[in-house]
């Protein structure tokens, strides 16, 4: 898509991996200039709870941008602009992301858990609903 057209009037969240003990050199964000309307680039961990302390990570300290990441969310919605999640596979950390958008705005996030090409990350789901709920005060159901 960033060589064979771009969609307008698109918004794009892209996660990415940060280095750690087991990556030291990782891939940088992908380049959107010129391409999206906006862009949020996060790097994340793509890890479950199980692990949290191994990264020295707890539930709470897990993507701290979550509040950012709600207003972008929101601003998008409210301009009319589609959201594209993207992450390095594709399958976890993006797909968690869209499901929560889907959740929060259709009520149909569960259509991308159900996908069995996606694997959405439970961790940063929970996290995004969670900061979008305290955004609105539309509590989920």
């Amino acid at each position: 898509m960033l060589k064979n057209g771009f969609p307008a009037h698109t918004a794009v969240i892209s996660f990415y991996d940060p280095p750690s003990r087991r990556f030291r050199e990782t891939e940088p964000p992908l380049d959107f200039s010129g391409k999206a309307e906006r862009v949020f680039q996060i790097a994340l961990h793509d890890i479950d709870l199980s692990i949290l302390g191994d990264y020295g990570l707890s539930y709470e300290t897990y993507l701290p941008e979550a509040e950012k990441l709600a207003d972008f969310i929101l601003r998008a919605e409210k301009d009319g602009l589609d959201v594209l999640c993207q992450c390095e596979y594709g399958q976890s950390r993006s797909a968690a992301c869209a499901a929560t958008i889907l959740e929060y705005f259709d009520r149909t996030g569960i259509t991308v858990f159900a996908d069995y090409r996606y694997y959405p990350n439970q961790l940063v789901y929970h996290k995004i609903c969670d900061a979008l709920q305290q955004k609105k005060g539309n509590p989920y159901v």
